[in-house]
Formats: C-alpha cells, sequence, structure tokens
C-alpha cells in the first residue's frame, strides 16, 4: 500500500483509487478517461512495475470493486458478494452469530435500521449472555439476508452544489440524513449516552444538528447546507440572546458553517424520526473529493524564461553488482576461494561469473560503507516500507 501510494500519489482521489494492487481509474468523459489511463500506464512503467493485461478491464460504465458496484448511478451492493450471506445457514454459536454480523455489517450503510433489526442476534454475542436461539432471532436472520438484495443505490456527492440534512432527536438516539437533489448521500444515528437522557427536548433537537455537522464535516464545511428539524423554536437558536454553556459551546460550532436552519413538520420528517428512535447504528459513506482550488488555472499569466539545460543520464550499479566488485577486490575473499575445495570450507561455493556464495547467500566483503549501503537499502527503499529491524533481519538473512 505505501509504495502503490508513493507510486500514485499526485492522482489519488483525483481520478485514481489504490487497494494493495487493485488500481481504479475513473473520469468524467472518454477524452478525460484516455489521459488518465496514459497518465497511470506511463507512472506504471516509469517505476517498472506492469499490469497483467488479461486482468485488466478497460472503458467500463460499471465496476465491481471491494464487492460494490460502482456506476454513475452511484454506488450499490455486488450481488456476486452477497450469495454467501443469503446461502448463510443458522448459526450454532456465537462465533458464528459474529461471522455473519460482519460480512453483513460491511453492507450496513445501504440498509436502513441495520442494527435495530440485527439487534436480537447482537444481544447474543454479549459478555456473559446465555445462547438461545429464539424466534426473534430467526426473524431478524431471515429479512437481513434478504435486505441484502433490495438495498439502495446511494448517491455520490457533489461539493458544489448545497446539502439538506434532515435531523430528529429522541429518548432513544439521534437521527440524521445526509441529501443532495432529493438523493440519499448517508444515513447515520447513535444511541443517546447516559448524561443526554437527561436533556430537555431542545438541547436533545440541537444535539442532532451538532452530530451531523461533526460527522459529515468533510462534506458541510464550506458549502452551503440547509438543517431541517421538527422543532420549531431550534429555528431562531442563533438570534436567542439567553443560551446556556451548554448550547454556547454548541452554537461556537455551529458558526463553523455556512448554514440555514428550516422548520421541518414531524408528520413529513419520517425518515429520520424512525432512525432517531431505532435501538443503535452508526453508518455513514464517506467519499472524498477533491475540490477544484482555481477553476481558472490555465489562464493564468506567469513569466517564463527560456534556457537550455544539458542532462546525462547515470545508471548506478545495483547492490548484487557492488558486492560481486568488492569480492573480487577483498583479500580475504581471495583466501576464501583459493581454499574453496577444503572441507572446512564446503560450505562456500563459487558459480559459473566467479561470484562467492555461502549456503545460497551472497558473500559481502568486511566493507562498511558496502554493508551500510545494503541495511540502508533495506529500510528505507520504495519497496521495503521501512520495516522494523527484526523484520529487515529476516530479509536479510536469506540473500546475504
Amino acid at each position: 500500500m505505501y509504495m502503490m501510494n508513493s507510486v500514485f500519489m499526485n492522482e489519488l482521489d483525483k481520478f485514481v483509487v489504490v487497494l494493495i494492487d487493485d488500481i481504479l481509474i475513473y473520469s468524467k468523459s472518454e477524452k478525460e478517461h484516455e489521459e488518465h489511463l496514459k497518465i497511470v500506464l506511463t507512472r506504471l512503467r516509469g517505476h517498472k512495475l506492469y499490469a497483467k493485461f488479461s486482468k485488466c478491464a478497460f472503458w467500463l460504465k460499471e465496476v465491481s470493486f471491494l464487492g460494490h458496484i460502482l456506476s454513475e448511478k452511484g454506488v450499490a451492493v455486488d450481488p456476486s458478494k452477497v450469495k454467501d450471506v443469503l446461502n448463510w445457514k443458522q448459526p450454532e454459536t456465537v462465533t458464528e452469530i459474529r461471522s455473519f454480523l460482519g460480512l453483513a455489517g460491511y453492507y450496513r450503510r445501504f440498509i436502513k435500521d441495520f442494527s435495530k433489526t440485527a439487534k436480537p442476534m447482537t444481544s447474543l454475542t454479549k459478555k456473559n449472555a446465555k445462547y438461545l436461539w429464539s424466534s426473534n432471532c430467526e426473524e431478524a436472520f431471515q429479512p437481513l439476508k434478504k435486505l441484502l438484495t433490495s438495498a439502495p443505490v446511494l448517491a455520490q456527492p457533489d461539493v458544489t452544489k448545497p446539502f439538506d440534512v434532515y435531523c430528529d432527536a429522541s429518548g432513544n438516539g439521534l437521527g440524521c440524513v445526509l441529501m443532495q437533489q432529493g438523493r440519499v448521500i448517508a444515513y447515520a444515528s447513535r444511541q443517546l449516552r447516559k448524561h443526554e437522557a437527561n436533556y430537555p427536548t431542545h438541547d436533545l433537537e440541537l444535539a442532532a444538528v451538532v452530530h451531523a455537522l461533526k460527522i459529515w464535516r468533510h462534506y458541510l464545511l464550506g458549502n452551503t447546507c440547509h438543517i431541517y428539524t421538527d422543532y420549531k423554536s431550534l429555528k431562531y437558536i442563533l438570534t436567542q440572546p439567553e443560551l446556556n454553556m451548554r448550547q454556547r459551546r454548541w452554537l461556537e460550532l455551529i458558526k463553523d458553517y455556512d448554514l440555514e436552519i428550516h422548520y421541518h413538520p414531524g408528520k413529513a420528517n419520517v425518515v429520520v424520526d424512525t432512525l432517531s428512535r431505532k435501538a443503535h447504528c452508526n453508518f455513514i459513506e464517506a467519499r472524498p473529493t477533491v475540490r477544484v482550488l482555481c477553476c481558472e488555472i490555465d489562464e493564468i499569466e506567469m513569466p517564463t524564461e527560456q534556457h537550455a539545460e544539458l542532462y546525462s543520464l547515470i545508471i548506478e550499479p545495483t547492490i548484487k553488482d557492488l558486492v560481486i566488485a568488492a569480492q573480487k577486490q577483498d583479500k580475504g575473499m581471495a583466501h576464501i576461494r583459493e581454499g574453496i575445495s577444503d572441507k572446512q570450507k564446503a560450505c562456500f561455493t563459487l558459480d559459473e561469473q566467479g561470484v562467492l556464495w555461502f549456503k545460497n547467500c551472497l558473500v559481502v566483503p568486511k566493507d562498511m560503507e558496502l554493508r551500510k549501503k545494503i541495511l540502508d537499502e533495506a529500510h528505507t527503499s520504495l519497496f521495503t516500507m521501512h520495516p522494523s529491524s527484526n523484520k529487515m533481519y529476516q530479509d536479510l538473512k536469506h540473500k546475504f
């Protein structure tokens, strides 16, 4: 990951997503995509990395990536990946319940009220809980498998357009929905903390707003957003002369955002109202989008100076070449070569090129600069990713 992130440092989250050896290139148009492909392939070739053609796919309108289907419509569940969940047999132990919830929970942001539906099963995973598969567990197990096949497509956010945030609070928890142009981008909710159960209604409603602003800060900060709440007096919170210490603290956070608070009747706020009344759920859809800082960058006129520069290409020898060259100059290596037939030195061998080996390991002369260079290469190289001293030793002992 470190190596691949270093290779594509300038392209990450602009038009490239990398996970280990999987590379995803996305573009807004075919012309732009062609340019992006050339950049990525050129960058790979420059670092002597090559993509196997049989494992590549180009010019796709829809792609499966990390268990999700990505398209111009948004992000959806990959049907081929949920087959294991649909065919899952009834769990017989706590470990099997955890395995099922772990696999199904990977797609929880697509399922409304995931935690509420799975509550009978999660209660069996608590410490000292007696394992008893009840009818409630079965009623939670089967619907969860079906919900995965009918999960909605979540829209991708556009940071150039305003956001709509619907908030609500109840005695059970806080709920909020992030939307844009009528499409859902993310669901989020959480259970009330112990001290929050004593809050008055207006503080709970304000807590729901603060919760939404915090978890979606990367979307909302610097953008226009409209907050909708079913508590009418909250609309005037910014102009109230008298506030308690908690409200003043929250108001300092709210003032960092460009937002407007609107009254939205509870009957029209069905989705968020439901989320706030369920037991527990905490999931969001977070996708970083790089904002264009200057759309007219190409039009900026800057003075340039034309001059000629002469470059020379220097090809440095590899570590192995340096060791082989040092072997030929070292007197101790010459002594070993002469007695290579001696039984005491039977572990030493010479290959066809006259290179000295010890049990399939390259022999390194007592050259401190050379040894330091080997250690430095093993630790700071782009391909080694700064291993620990023990890991570095384990890697080197099989080579030198």
